[in-house]
């Protein structure tokens, strides 16, 4: 079969992850990259033949079979009515959209366009989180009662240097919800299977006042987030997130009645995962990826190259567990929800 003629959009995580990510799979040609600012220098960092200045540059100057899209969020909507509206597949990196309105109009536009859409949570490919999903899907916890995820991270403390720009900017979709607290609700949400009928929480912002190399500026994205839903049939689902913390330190739980499983570390991706039960905790052996050693690129590009043999599934109409733009609206809600809508 020819292979998928991609181009991507965006010179940050596109260049770092999606780049290596299109390069190493079979599947992809990787053939072009659209960004308003550094296509020319990321083309040439990542051997990527040709470089545009917009999507709508890239669209009009080269043949594509697919679109990624990994831009800022404020620029997710356009770039997906565009894309669809223009023949192509979409993968379009999290959040979806800034907005529930914007999320629900992206997902009626694939919908109606007939092409293969995903989502990036490509956390859900990490070996502990598969095992995870195939203890719950087995039944071997027994009834569930609750999943919890709490994330807590030093990368929002009064002290930490992350530069001024529109990460910090609400309007734009910028900030810790919007990059790590919409993984957290689509990983709960996943493993249990279904969405949650109610759901509740708030956002908060703690350090307004940041500062950088260039001096002093005012955040207004939030730096925390807690959410509590209600899955019915006597499951909830808790979600802490804390970047303010003095720690690294990233927890998945599942509890059921007759066991639970955990999974934990410093960051969203875990090396172990144990079960407990009345009598013993046991450490289980994960399942070790083909696409492992690609850890040396980033971190990140293993788990989306999984993600990517799902992608391809869907392309070609065949069985697949890519994530959906109707999972992405679902993450919207819950994140409006607590407060956090642009």
């Amino acid at each position: 079969m020819a292979k998928i003629r991609i181009g991507i959009v965006g010179s940050g995580f596109g260049g770092i992850v999606h780049a290596p990510a299109f390069h190493a799979h079979e599947a992809f040609e990787l053939v072009a990259i659209a960004s308003p600012n550094r296509a020319d220098v990321v083309a040439k960092e990542r051997d990527i033949p040709n470089a545009f200045s917009s999507l709508e540059a890239m669209l009009d100057g080269i043949e594509l079979d697919a679109v990624s899209i990994s831009s800022p969020p404020f620029a997710h909507h356009d770039a997906v009515l565009l894309a669809l509206a223009r023949g192509k597949h979409v993968l379009c990196e999290k959040p979806l959209a800034r907005t529930v309105a914007e999320a629900e109009e992206m997902v009626a536009a694939a919908s109606k366009s007939g092409k293969a859409t995903g989502i990036g949570f490509e956390f859900r490919f990490d070996a502990s989180r598969q095992a995870l999903k195939e203890l719950v899907t087995n039944n071997h916890l027994g009834p569930l009662r609750e999943i919890e995820f709490t994330h807590l991270t030093t990368m929002l403390r009064r002290d930490s240097d992350r530069k001024r720009g529109w990460w910090f900017d609400y309007a734009r979709g910028g900030g810790i919800i919007q990059a790590v607290g919409s993984h957290m609700i689509d990983s709960v949400t996943w493993l249990a299977g279904r969405p949650p009928r109610s759901y509740t929480g708030f956002s908060r912002t703690a350090n307004t006042t940041r500062n950088d190399d260039q001096g002093s500026f005012t955040s207004n994205v939030a730096d925390g987030m807690f959410v509590v839903l209600d899955y019915g049939d006597g499951l909830a689902g808790r979600i802490t997130l804390d970047a303010t913390n003095v720690v690294n330190s990233s927890t998945l739980a599942v509890y059921g009645e007759d066991r639970t499983a955990a999974a934990s570390g410093e960051n969203l991706a875990w090396s172990k995962l144990f079960t407990v039960d009345a009598n013993e905790t046991s450490e289980l052996e994960l399942a070790s990826s083909p696409y492992d050693h690609y850890k040396a690129a980033q971190a990140n590009v293993p788990l989306v190259l999984k993600m990517l043999d799902q992608f391809v599934a869907k392309i070609e109409g065949k069985p697949n567990t890519m994530p959906t733009f109707e999972d992405g609206l679902l993450v919207q809600r819950v994140m409006a929800a607590v407060g956090y809508e642009a």
